[in-house]
């Protein structure tokens, strides 16, 4: 595994470097932005306590870059919750790197899980998890955007099934699942995705019913649901997930 003792940032214009072969500090072996994905997981992955070695070789395959429209590819490795939708009227996002390791992490995926990505956007947390478990299918409400993460993922090779769904229905046809990962965060309780896991299944989402919002596991377990707060986090709300307006008198 290729390390750096370059000091960490969060400056944009260190990623600057990533518009063309770096011939810096790094030395000319490394593009730009095999140099960013290191520097994601060494400044942002690692000190988020994320230790699972599959996961950060993980990280350190999977081209970010390749999920982010072209105009916007020096800023896939920063962290940020990265607008994909490219004007389209529902913004999408791909949730930051850091709380997409510890969500992964937490989901203790197996190589043989059946994992549901529900709001894939354009697909890079899709492309992780297809990396750590088994069967891979994905879900984006925007069908232009399911398009491209199709695209992208068969092009990376990854055997994904990408399906154009409202987050709140998952994909009931193929269900059970072990593992269901949201790409973003609820302000509803998802009940029809809690009864898409298998028994001993487990759901992991940032649920922003009440503030702050916090990263959260829901495990099948005897026809129950049981939910554990894991930490405190923020992402964008995922569209068919937000709270309904309260009614004014």
């Amino acid at each position: 595994m290729l390390r750096f003792d370059v000091p960490c940032t969060k400056d944009a214009a260190v990623f600057e470097l990533i518009r063309g072969n770096v011939h810096s500090i790094w030395g000319p072996f490394m593009s730009g932005f095999s140099t960013a994905r290191q520097k994601m997981v060494d400044c942002q992955v690692r000190p988020s306590d994320v230790t699972d070695s599959r996961i950060i070789d993980a990280m350190l395959e999977v081209p970010r870059e390749m999920f982010v429209p072209q105009n916007q590819r020096a800023l896939a490795y920063l962290d940020l919750d990265l607008d994909v939708s490219e004007g389209a009227p529902v913004k999408r996002f791909l949730i930051k790197p850091a709380l997409t390791a510890r969500m992964l992490q937490a989901a203790d995926i197996k190589a043989t899980d059946k994992i549901l990505v529900v709001g894939c956007a354009s697909g890079y947390m899709a492309a992780l998890a297809a990396k750590l478990g088994g069967q891979v299918i994905a879900t984006e409400s925007d069908s232009a955007l399911a398009g491209k993460a199709k695209a992208v993922l068969a092009g990376l090779g990854l055997a994904v099934t990408v399906q154009t769904a409202a987050a709140a229905d998952g994909d009931a046809a193929n269900a059970p699942y072990d593992v269901i990962l949201l790409n973003g965060a609820t302000e509803i309780v998802p009940d029809g995705l809690f009864r898409q896991l298998k028994e001993g299944g487990r759901l992991l989402a940032v649920f922003a019913l009440t503030q702050p919002p916090r990263a959260a596991i829901v495990t099948h377990s005897h026809d129950d649901f049981g939910h554990r707060p894991l930490f405190d986090a923020a992402a964008p709300i995922l569209p068919g997930l937000q709270r309904l307006p309260a009614f004014v008198f």
